[in-house]
């Protein structure tokens, strides 16, 4: 007896060629908004085709845990639209074979998916996640590529406006600067009628040549720092036929160290982050119990400063530890009762300080247990979203009847956005700490997973959940209903009036 048999294959065939098609196109759609997103940090920087390719391959695995069940949902969706649309889904059933035989193949082959999704987070992901974002904070750091323009001024260099009003190879022409590096209300203006823009050897410099100009200096700040006196000069102006000037820019690109990111949550793998909750939870329970003990013991319960400033002298040890506080209370003298006073406010100002203090630092550990836990849970949710998706989508188009791209890509995204809601807000809620860890990141499959099994069901009873005419009968037996209690009270409330 064969475990595969045609039927199987001939499904297996007609999902994964589909699964394959949506997933790159789902790819393609992440990976331009991801883009988008972070085109500031790649316009415009001079960098290779190199670094480019690397930024891409990185952001390509970065947007695969959103583009998988997408993928999932729209290519069962579309798989078993086309089949019902067919009728080979009516011909399968006719045939004696139910649903659910005709979803194994395809259910095992989503599972298969499961497990590799999951796979590939806790040990593919990490690793370009950590790598992407060390590019990334590279990038940030280049400084942009030199592209002076024509007629307009150009702040790219820090400290700097340059205005061009023409250009002739490789010399700028009737050129116009302002020097704000000293502030802006000691800046310096330059004109000049040539200047060439040239790096340093080792790019860490640029080297600004200016031919037959005028500066013009304020000089009222620097005078007044040097003399002493309130006195203004109003500027310095300096006519020069050379003129040099190195300006600090860094046009090279430096790579950031990756060996900063290892301890961020979104670059370990599963073991990892159990080992790092674990540590942190230990020692935040450390420092949980020290922080009480301490409060406890020198806070609370020590009182002997301020017992032998309201007891009096002259009595003994013994006698002093039968006084009460009240009976000690009445016994003191204004001077005393102000300076008990005022020494009490500054304790409990201390104290509130020390207690704010202790929060800070219980504070930074919760928050670093709660990323590493969100991440923790985020793995296997991937791997979950990929089987309530597919349990969304076949039994979803075995009743809409619709394949193709029309109909089902439109379900699919609906779908998705909703899906993406309750997904971002249940990180939310567990980034805030409003809700446990789990609960958040598990909400979305919580809502789905009734979703799914109430469809699959739905479509192994063959129930025309999408049909118009039966939700137009179902209507129309409701209002009847409701047309005819509202009859028979109407009757009742005209039995009971008093008869005259």
């Amino acid at each position: 007896m064969k475990i595969i048999k045609k039927i199987d294959i001939y499904l297996l065939r007609n999902f994964l060629g589909l699964f394959l098609a949506t997933f790159f196109i789902a790819i393609f759609i992440l990976l331009m908004q991801f883009m988008w997103m972070h085109v500031n940090d790649l316009v415009g920087k001079g960098i290779g085709l190199n670094v480019l390719a690397e930024f891409f391959v990185y952001a390509t695995a970065s947007v695969v845990p959103l583009a998988l069940p997408l993928a999932i949902l729209l290519s069962s969706l579309i798989s078993f639209g086309n089949l019902a649309e067919k009728l080979e889904l009516t011909a399968m059933k006719a045939a004696g074979i139910s649903l659910f035989r005709i979803l194994r193949p395809l259910a095992v082959a989503v599972a298969f998916l499961s497990v590799g999704a999951f796979f590939f987070s806790n040990s593919v992901l990490p690793k370009s996640q950590m790598k992407l974002w060390a590019l990334i904070f590279s990038l940030r750091q280049k400084s942009p590529e030199l592209q002076i323009p024509v007629g307009e001024f150009y702040d790219e260099i820090s400290g700097y406006h340059i205005y061009v009003r023409n250009k002739d190879k490789n010399s700028l022409l009737n050129i116009m600067i302002y020097d704000y590096t000293e502030g802006f209300e000691n800046a310096t203006v330059m004109v000049a009628d040539t200047g060439r823009l040239t790096a340093s050897a080792d790019k860490r410099f640029l080297i600004l040549d200016l031919i037959n100009g005028e500066s013009f200096e304020n000089l009222n700040r620097k005078q007044q720092r040097a003399t002493g006196t309130t006195k203004n000069i109003p500027y310095r102006r300096e006519t020069f036929a050379h003129k040099r000037i190195v300006i600090d820019f860094a046009t090279d690109f430096n790579r950031y160290d990756e060996s900063i990111l290892e301890d961020q949550h979104v670059s370990k793998n599963v073991t990892q982050l159990l080992q790092s909750i674990d540590s942190v939870k230990d020692v935040s329970r450390e420092r949980c119990a020290e922080q009480s003990n301490q409060l406890l013991e020198e806070r609370f319960f020590s009182r002997e400063n301020t017992r032998n400033v309201i007891v009096p002298t002259e009595l003994t040890a013994d006698e002093k530890q039968t006084y009460s506080l009240d009976s000690l209370w009445r016994t003191v003298s204004p001077n005393q009762y102000t300076h008990i006073l005022v020494m009490a406010r500054e304790r409990a100002q201390n104290y509130r300080d020390q207690i704010d203090y202790n929060a800070i630092m219980l504070e930074d550990a919760d928050r670093y247990i709660r990323k590493h836990e969100i991440e923790l849970y985020r793995k296997f949710t991937l791997a979950f979203a990929c089987l309530v998706f597919f349990f969304i989508g076949a039994p979803l188009g075995t009743i809409i009847r619709k394949g193709g791209l029309g109909a089902p890509v439109v379900i699919s995204v609906i779908l998705f956005i909703i899906y993406y809601i309750i997904d971002n807000t249940g990180y939310k809620m567990a980034r805030e700490a409003l809700w446990p860890c789990w609960a958040g990141m598990w909400l979305s499959s919580f809502v789905l997973l009734p979703v799914g099994i109430f469809l699959t069901y739905k479509a192994a009873t063959d129930s025309p959940l999408f049909n118009p005419e039966t939700w137009t009968i179902k209507a129309k037996r409701f209002f009847y209903r409701v047309r005819n209690y509202e009859n028979q009270y109407n009757r009742r409330s005209i039995g009971r009036l008093p008869k005259r």
